[in-house]
């Protein structure tokens, strides 16, 4: 029964001339390739326990906020670009690591990371033939899905430390005018959020989670 339904599945999902030209180890091994992601640790903690997210988790949840925040607001918005930009946003991690929003290297991330993807591109098992493209579009873009994803990308860390007591805050010695200033192009894309931002900001200092400079 359970060979019968295997064969059905095949049949019914890919063309026999062009599922004879893929190797499954180069698909498994890009598919592992992926899996790397999970290996790196962000500086933000998880709520509720003691451990970092990882830049797989980051990139699930961006995802969702992004999907629910367009909907919630009916923003116009492309949504298969918009969670497509999400889900790859964080991949040339895998070779660059992770790099701290405050950290002095931030500017310069993006070169190691866009070799990281181009190495991805070129995998054999790699199955999308545009995932420079969608990097290249959600790191350097203008679009609309671009502005919402910045938006959401700053705001997730910043809603973990705001929930875990500042944790990450106090431990890297981050200020209020850094934080400030980091959240501060999001008063122009998305000034509600950015209200919301600029009041929990004044509350992390007042608890002394940020360093009043």
């Amino acid at each position: 029964m359970s060979h019968t339904s295997s064969t059905s599945f095949s049949t019914s999902l890919t063309k026999p001339e062009t599922a004879s030209n893929i190797d499954i180890d180069d698909v498994t091994n890009f598919l592992l390739e992926l899996d790397a992601l999970k290996r790196v640790n962000r500086r933000s903690y998880v709520t509720q326990t003691t451990r970092k997210e990882n830049s797989a988790e980051h990139s699930w949840h961006l995802a969702m906020a992004c999907w629910s925040i367009a909907d919630l607001f009916a923003l116009d918005v492309n949504h298969e670009r918009l969670l497509k930009m999400a889900l790859v946003h964080d991949l040339g991690e895998i070779d660059a690591g992770d790099t701290f929003l405050y950290a002095k290297t931030r500017n310069t991330a993006h070169v190691e990371e866009r070799a990281g993807i181009a190495r991805l591109q070129a995998e054999r098992g790699n199955g999308i033939s545009n995932l420079g493209e969608v990097w290249e579009a959600q790191e350097t873009g203008d679009s609309k899905e671009t502005q919402l994803l910045k938006v959401v990308d700053r705001l997730l860390p910043f809603l973990l430390n705001l929930n875990t007591n500042g944790k990450t805050w106090i431990e890297l010695e981050v200020t209020r005018s850094q934080v400030a200033g980091a959240h501060a192009f999001i008063k122009d894309s998305f000034p509600s959020i950015h209200d919301w931002l600029s009041q929990n900001i004044d509350y992390a200092t007042q608890q002394g989670w940020l360093i009043d400079a």
